[in-house]
């Protein structure tokens, strides 16, 4: 038990090292909320283009969404951080690595929007337009509230679920938690900035959890 306590929850090595943790935690707060906003708005808009159904434009959707739906995160990251400079486009290791989440959440969250547009009866996109509305006008106001209830649970989901990749901006050298946590246990020889990293991961994604399983429980229960 004092080995378990010394290796893995060293108070003195702990304090010694909460302030660069903490600086990476707020890192990895940043590239979040950035990675949850524009993802969440590419794949509304996303989603809103394809119902227009363009069929050119929608084939060039499909084929942006499997690519980053099937390529891994980190295989993305490193081609944004290190292939792009050879095309005359560098971006910092913090923007290659929360511009290509954002991309893949955008590709999941296009999805998950365009299933809950086709999953509002038809009739009411047609009664819709009976009344005088234009397309856009029934999307807004008929559709777009009903998609939105259906796809927010699974959206919460997927949101989780991508924006712990930020750990993978390590490969990038952003000093983000793991970055931190790995450079920190190299110098102290010992694994408890780790756990403070486990922490921290714990302190911003638990809450996230709880909401999400808050927004399920809620819809569920207006959906019947």
């Amino acid at each position: 038990m004092e080995q378990l306590l010394y290796y893995y929850f060293n108070l003195e090595v702990a304090r010694k090292y909460l302030p660069d943790m903490l600086g990476g935690f707020l890192v990895t707060i940043q590239m979040a909320a950035l990675i949850i906003v524009f993802g969440f708005a590419l794949g509304l808009l996303l989603a809103v283009v394809r119902a227009f159904q363009i069929r050119p434009v929608n084939i060039l959707l499909i084929i942006y969404i499997d690519v980053f739906r099937a390529v891994p995160q980190l295989m993305i990251i490193v081609f944004a951080y290190f292939a792009l400079p050879y095309a005359g486009i560098s971006l910092s290791s913090f923007w290659a690595a929360t511009i290509s989440l954002s991309l893949i959440l955008g590709a999941f969250n296009e999805e998950i929007f365009w299933a809950g547009f086709t999953s509002v009866d038809r009739g009411q996109w047609e009664a819709s337009r009976s009344t005088g509305l234009s397309f856009l006008q029934a999307l807004r106001h008929v559709v777009l509230p009903q998609a939105i209830r259906l796809a927010i649970p699974p959206l919460t989901n997927r949101t989780i679920a991508i924006t712990k990749g930020t750990s993978l901006a390590s490969v990038v050298a952003v000093q983000e938690i793991i970055k931190v946590a790995v450079g920190s246990v190299a110098l102290s020889a010992n694994p408890t900035p780790l756990m403070m990293g486990a922490v921290c991961y714990l302190i911003l994604f638990a809450p996230m959890v709880t909401f999400s399983r808050w927004i399920e429980t809620r819809f569920a229960t207006w959906s019947r």
